[in-house]
């Protein structure tokens, strides 16, 4: 896992740019904190930071081949998971391998199959190459979009980051924000290919883009396709398990220490059960770590979105499963220090408003960077078998809308009062969500002969997969890398994602419970208490020193008046949030607060240019 950057500009000689160029590379440093590489020739200029996960010694970038045609160069970021029976057909081939590393196996194979190369990847990658003999660059990114990958075109070419800071560096991008990048950051739609930032772009998954002197170009090369499914219930099950089996032990080869990321859910509690069984086939131990609060088991609050706490569920499965296993707890002083609210932003680009689940996230992979390089992570199996409250709640599965924002809205509130008045009549939040949502469905096939509800699931289950789970693929990435951490997510495996599908809503709810499939499928590897737990998202804090924090941090943004945040949020909606007691600060509130200070952080550490009118 690395961090990439570069620069195509056909009118000029990139290395009179090289500082520039530096500049890009480095801010990808807490992405590859082991080493630093730049190929700069004529109009290509190439940066990477590595995270060295395989072929410590042999997989340095950027790297190139050179053939009778000329020399192709790669900076690449990710893993490919097959690149062992891939580095085998290239072999037979003809091509002749001078590292052990996958990133020379992608390589070549663009050598020999050119961008079609993508269709033959199993695994996550964000990745350019610069084609020299045909003067042309080519970005690729993963089908789910596991790994970020944005650009900006310029008058002569293009920029390129795994993240918009890589793009921000050259003087050539604006950092300005419309009022559209406003509706993109407020309405939580993740429109595929919206950056926030104007100008700039993500390589949506699944997509190819090529750069040349005759201008810009997108392929897609893998999208979710509709198709029939012939199994019964015990080969649906049975094969979702040896899918599975396969995915996990790819996603355990690497040469660092690995670990997984324990919830005592259903998802990280199977990803590390078959995880510990392979490993203990060949005498090792896996290690799994959870995040918890100071005395959230002790004096939990069951509400409608949370029954149980996660410390017991997370013993019994490292207990059973024999893991190596430490508890992160983490305290509300440190989820509400502002520092660690500005390396979140660092992170992000952008304030994007998870709050504390944001900053124990990022607490969380520090602290298991000091033990393991690679996590394995049970996120994105709730998009894929249907783990949501909103795939079993009927107003949420018959409204013209994103099914999670009228979840959102039943169990949060609407926190769309703190922003400004005018701002919010501008924005028109509402319009946007509808817009994007009619766009999203368009293009839903049907299978013929599929009823009415079979089809409206099918629906929910793609929206969560092509637009819900790209923006926890994105925090968790950003998170992670943020502390030179790589975590994996074997439930994103294509071939996974495709199966289940496809597969009819009856199959995946088979027992009136969510995620049927996969509870039956790892059954043997389950303790009963997880087994039978019902669905817990990632946790939140429930402590009232976090809230009075927020409460504090507001007052001292109240004191300066003249603060831009104050264009974007409503003043008067500040000071009365601050002044309420503690205990009536709903859940609402609590989110209009940390907006409101990651919005007034990332104004003082991006200075964008704000264009709202």
């Amino acid at each position: 896992m690395c961090g990439i950057a570069g620069w195509v500009s056909f009118d000029r000689n990139l290395r009179a740019e090289q500082e520039t160029v530096d500049a890009m590379t480095e801010t990808m440093s807490c992405r590859g904190p082991d080493d630093r590489g730049t190929y700069v020739s004529g109009p290509a200029a190439l940066g990477h930071r590595r995270l060295a996960i395989i072929d410590l010694p042999g997989g340095r970038q950027p790297m190139t081949v050179e053939n009778e045609r000329g020399t192709y160069a790669i900076v690449y970021s990710g893993e490919a998971y097959n690149f062992t029976e891939l580095r085998k057909e290239l072999a037979s081939r003809g091509h002749r391998f001078t590292t052990d590393s996958d990133t020379e196996v992608v390589l070549r194979g663009y050598v020999e199959w050119g961008e079609a190369v993508a269709e033959r990847l199993n695994g996550m990658y964000a990745f350019a190459v610069w084609d020299e003999p045909r003067q042309r660059l080519v970005m690729i990114r993963d089908r789910m979009g596991i790994k970020p990958f944005y650009y900006y075109p310029t008058s002569d070419g293009v920029l390129f980051g795994s993240e918009p800071k890589a793009i921000l560096a050259n003087p050539l991008a604006a950092r300005e924000v419309t009022l559209d990048g406003m509706r993109e950051l407020f309405a939580f739609v993740k429109t595929p290919g919206h950056a926030v930032w104007e100008g700039m772009h993500e390589v949506e998954p699944g997509t190819v883009v090529t750069v040349d002197r005759s201008g810009l170009r997108r392929h897609v090369y893998w999208q979710l396709r509709t198709q029939p499914h012939t199994d019964d219930r015990d080969a649906s099950v049975a094969h979702v398990r040896e899918l599975l089996d396969d995915i996990v032990r790819r996603q355990l080869v690497a040469d660092v220490p690995r670990c997984t990321l324990l919830s005592g859910g259903l998802d990280s509690s199977a990803m590390t059960a078959l995880a510990a069984r392979q490993l203990g086939e060949v005498g090792e131990t896996v290690r799994s770590f959870a995040v918890d609060f100071v005395g959230q088991t002790e004096n939990f609050v069951a509400d409608d979105l949370r029954a149980t706490p996660d410390g017991p569920f997370v013993h019994d499965v490292a207990r059973e499963s024999g893991t190596d296993h430490q508890d992160i707890v983490l305290d509300s002083d440190a989820l509400a220090d502002p520092e660690v609210r500005k390396k979140v932003i660092r992170a992000r680009d952008i304030p994007a408003g998870f709050g504390d689940m944001d900053a124990s996230l990022y607490l969380l992979f520090k602290a298991i960077r000091e033990h393991s390089t690679v996590a394995l992570s049970g996120e994105s199996a709730d998009e894929v078998f249907g783990g949501y409250k909103q795939f079993f709640d009927e107003e949420a599965r018959t409204a013209e809308t994103f099914p999670w924002l009228v979840n959102f809205a039943r169990h949060f509130g609407n926190d769309e009062s703190a922003l400004d008045p005018d701002l919010l009549r501008r924005l028109d939040l509402s319009g946007y969500v509808q817009d994007s949502y009619r766009t999203a469905v368009a293009g839903i096939e049907r299978l013929d002969g599929e009823s009415d509800f079979e089809y409206r699931m099918r629906r929910i289950c793609h929206l969560h997969l092509t637009r819900f789970v790209r923006v926890l693929l994105d925090r968790k990435d950003r998170a992670s890398m943020a502390v030179g951490l790589e975590v994996r997510v074997p439930f994103c495996d294509h071939r996974l994602v495709e199966y289940v599908y496809n597969t009819p809503w009856a199959l995946k709810s088979f027992d009136g419970r969510e995620k049927s499939l996969l509870r039956e499928a790892t059954a043997d590897v389950l303790p009963k208490s997880v087994y039978d737990r019902v669905k817990s998202p990632y946790p939140s804090t429930q402590d009232p020193k976090y809230a009075v924090a927020l409460q504090q941090h507001g007052k001292e943004l109240l004191s300066r008046p003249s603060h831009q945040v104050f264009e974007l949020v409503n003043r008067d909606w500040l000071k009365r949030a601050v002044e309420r007691d503690t205990p009536q600060i709903t859940q609402a509130s609590r989110h209009g607060l940390e907006r409101t200070l990651d919005l007034a952080l990332w104004l003082e550490m991006y200075e964008p240019t704000l264009k709202l009118s």
